[in-house]
C-alpha cells in the first residue's frame, strides 16, 4: 500500500478502510461498507482488502478486535486513536483540493 503520509495523501482504499473500522468491522463487512458507501464504484478484491488491512495493522492505525462470539472465526478491526488522526488529516487535505477546485473551475481568480 502506497500512502504518502509525509505529504499527508493517502490512497482511496486506504481512506476507505479507515472509514469503515469507525465501528469493529470484519473483512467482508468492510468489503460491503467499501461498496456500498461508493455506490459500486469501488469494489476491492480479496488480495487488495486483506493487503490493506495487513498495512493497517502494521502502522498501528487499526487494531484486531477481541470475538464477542464464542467459536467465531471473524477477525474484526477497529480505527485507533493514531488512524482516527490520519483520517482526519485525509479529510483536511481533501477539503482544501475540494475548495481550490471549486475556486478555479467555478471561475474565481487565484
Amino acid at each position: 500500500m502506497r500512502d504518502n503520509t509525509a505529504g499527508g495523501a493517502l490512497t482511496e482504499t486506504t481512506f476507505l478502510v479507515l472509514l469503515s473500522t469507525y465501528t469493529p468491522n470484519h473483512g467482508y463487512g468492510i468489503m460491503q461498507f467499501i461498496e456500498r458507501v461508493t455506490n459500486g464504484r469501488v469494489i476491492l478484491g480479496a488480495g487488495t482488502l486483506y493487503g490493506a488491512i495487513n498495512a493497517l495493522l502494521k502502522k498501528k492505525w487499526i487494531a484486531p478486535v477481541e470475538n464477542i462470539e464464542p467459536g467465531s472465526n471473524k477477525k474484526e478491526y477497529v480505527i485507533t486513536d493514531l488512524g482516527k488522526q490520519m483520517a482526519q488529516k485525509e479529510l483536511n487535505r481533501l477539503s482544501e483540493l475540494y475548495g481550490l477546485a471549486s475556486r478555479i473551475i467555478g471561475g474565481e481568480p487565484l
